[in-house]
């Protein structure tokens, strides 16, 4: 196959929480599972407002904190604790990187309004030849507009783009689409299937 692009998801693929402990000590210093602590920050009906745009990402972690029932003041120290153990994978940023100018790259990721500005800050925007954010542009994966967005902007058809991402449903849609889509579950793992599709 003649593959011109290549698009990923952002967290649980670039982005991974490596590190439960933080998020473990949270939920007991909340007196919460670690599930619904989960649930609360990424499944609430606010982290859906914010994934296309409706809230910005400090109004939904005012929603967050009230819901757990602490005061405006700890919001930063829970949000900085809940994403505490997160790391960025360096090597499939190194491999990302080595791609190109042979192949386009891209981001396709449901996120909050932040999302841009960590990555520019962190500097992994510069891998990326486009981003597409559900908060900047309304609509989330699994809706196949997301992805005609993203081979849009990369210039490419369907059927000449590769899409990784963690979550089976997000993958099921890019593969209906004609993407060739890939189901992140190891980062070993995912670097050889790309290696094999990518020579």
């Amino acid at each position: 196959m003649n593959f011109r692009a290549v698009f990923f998801d952002l967290g649980g693929v670039i982005i991974r929480t490596e590190y439960q402990a933080p998020r473990e000590h949270l939920a007991e210093r909340l007196n919460m599972d670690y599930d619904d602590l989960v649930k609360v920050v990424f499944d609430s009906e606010t982290g859906h407002k914010a994934s296309v745009g409706a809230l910005s990402e400090d109004e939904h972690w005012m929603a967050v904190t009230r819901r757990l029932g602490r005061p405006a003041a700890e919001l930063p120290s829970i949000r900085a604790e809940f994403f505490a153990g997160d790391v960025v994978d360096l090597e499939l940023i190194e491999f990302i990187r080595s791609l190109r100018p042979r192949y386009k790259t891209g981001v396709i990721s449901n996120a909050w309004p932040g999302l841009r500005d960590y990555l520019v800050h962190q500097k992994l925007d510069e891998i990326f030849d486009s981003l597409v954010i559900s908060a900047e542009v309304g609509v989330m994966k699994p809706d196949e507009k997301i992805y005609r967005l993203a081979l849009d902007k990369a210039g490419v058809n369907a059927v000449a783009a590769v899409f990784v991402d963690d979550a089976p449903i997000n993958v099921e849609a890019a593969n209906a689409l004609g993407m060739h889509g890939l189901l992140f579950r190891d980062p070993g793992l995912a670097l050889r299937e790309l290696r094999k599709l990518l020579p």
